[in-house]
C-alpha cells in the first residue's frame, strides 16, 4: 500500500532540492524526519512537510502505523520558471531565470517475502 503527497510550485531549484530528497529516498519515515530536522539546506524544510503530509494521509486514510512506513519514493520534477529581467552595462538586459519545483514523496510499507 502507498501513500503519496505532492506540493508544487515551490520557489527552489530542482538541482538543490533533489540533493535533499536523495538522502531520504529507501529510508524508514522516523529515519528519514531526522535526517531532514537537521540537514541545513532549504530544501530540507520543505520536503519536511511533504514527508508530513504523505505520512498523515497514510494514517488518516488508510489507518496505516507511522512505524510501518518507508519512503518508497521521493523525486522533483521541475515546474515553470519565472523570468525577470536584470539591468547590464550599456543599457543591455540578462534574463534571470527562477526555477520552481514539485516535490512529490510516497510513503508505504515494506513488503516481505
Amino acid at each position: 500500500m502507498e501513500v503519496n503527497a505532492t506540493a508544487k510550485y515551490l520557489r527552489i531549484a530542482p538541482r538543490k532540492a533533489r540533493l535533499v530528497v536523495d538522502l531520504i529516498r529507501g529510508k524508514k519515515v522516523r529515519e528519514a524526519e531526522a535526517i531532514l530536522k537537521f540537514s541545513p539546506q532549504k530544501g530540507a524544510e520543505l520536503t519536511a512537510k511533504v514527508l508530513t503530509s504523505a505520512v498523515a494521509n497514510a494514517e488518516n486514510n488508510l489507518s496505516l502505523a507511522k512505524e510501518d512506513l518507508y519512503v518508497t519514493k521521493a523525486y522533483v520534477d521541475e515546474g515553470p520558471s519565472l523570468r525577470r529581467f536584470k539591468p547590464r552595462a550599456q543599457g543591455r538586459a540578462d534574463r534571470m531565470l527562477h526555477r520552481m519545483s514539485h516535490i512529490t514523496v510516497v510513503v508505504g510499507t515494506r513488503e516481505e517475502v
